[in-house]
């Protein structure tokens, strides 16, 4: 008898509707938006699944919306995000109003005094932002990045302690040439006044697709960490910029060895050592296998 087929409740089907969408490869999510919701059939579950996966997929794959106005670009991460729908844009001011699953931004308001840092910390924020936008421009072709107050954002003077976090994001979307990809970066630095030091923690992440006629996907993290001394802002912002630059250096050529070696190495061990018979085919002599030969044989033609 034919197994029962079980219905799925409705929370599962939105849990797996929300894989999908959470999973979809960068700058894919609303051609795989499409696809799911055909799937679904239930614009209702569909609302709901994509309420839920948008804002923390647009997070994760920091993606940049144009503010209206022309008044700049908005990076929409976990470490601006205000309220729901809500992010600041501190090289503006301005506080970012989104539809997440529309992927645009809205509408924009000034942010309050209470969103944003203190002169001090602003004075760090705002040279290391200059820097790093300027290493970016030269790195990356598209790519973006802001740099934001996390913690200690009222701090007064050299003996406090705070910490900003730069994040770095580049895409290149080709679609029509069945191609997309992304580079993101993330770096928390804590400013600690105790040891006069900066503490340097990274996590740099690379997706690739790949989906002419196949389907070849590359996810992978590189986690680091790093210090240097604490010093004026001007003296800060350099140091940061380099210590980025090196990190991000060092893995992308750690990346290219890697997978310039794939033929040698990890192609190879995907395929069997030995066909079933247990015998190497003798490639350097092929010559003595005749498929006619063979037939004729095995079938005594010719006796």
């Amino acid at each position: 008898m034919d197994d029962e087929e079980v219905e799925l409740s409705h929370e599962q089907k939105k849990e797996i509707a929300k894989w999908f969408l959470l999973n979809a490869p960068s700058g894919e999510i609303q051609f795989v938006a499409k696809d799911v919701m055909k799937l679904l059939n239930d614009d209702e579950l569909y609302r709901e699944a994509a309420s839920e996966a948008f804002p923390q997929y647009n997070k994760s794959h920091m993606i940049c919306l144009e503010m209206p106005g022309r008044v700049g670009d908005v990076v929409i991460t976990a470490f601006n995000e205000l309220e729901e729908n809500e992010f600041l844009d501190p090289r503006t001011a301005q506080v970012a109003i989104v539809d997440n699953i529309k992927q645009v931004c809205t509408a924009v308001r000034p942010a309050l005094d209470e969103e944003l840092p203190s002169s001090y910390v602003e004075e760090y924020r705002c040279t290391i932002d200059a820097e790093i936008a300027r290493y970016v421009g030269d790195t990356y072709p598209k790519g973006v990045c802001s740099v934001y107050c996390v913690n200690g954002k009222d701090a007064e003077g050299a003996e406090s302690d705070f910490e900003l976090a730069v994040v770095v994001s580049a895409s290149r979307l080709s679609p029509k040439n069945f191609c997309n990809g992304s580079w993101r970066s993330t770096w928390n630095i804590e400013f600690k006044s105790d040891f006069q030091t900066l503490e340097v923690r990274g996590e740099i992440q690379v997706c690739a697709h790949y989906f002419e006629e196949g389907n070849v996907q590359l996810d992978t993290k590189h986690e680091c960490n790093d210090s240097t001394i604490m010093q004026a802002p001007e003296d800060c912002s350099v140091a940061i910029a380099n210590i980025i630059r090196h990190h991000e250096a060092e893995y992308f050529s750690a990346l290219e060895v890697s997978y310039s070696n794939l033929p040698d190495t990890t192609f190879k061990d995907l395929r069997r050592k030995l066909p079933v018979s247990r015998t190497l085919f003798p490639w350097h002599n092929t010559s003595q296998f005749s498929l006619t030969r063979d037939v004729v044989k095995e079938l005594g033609i010719g006796k």
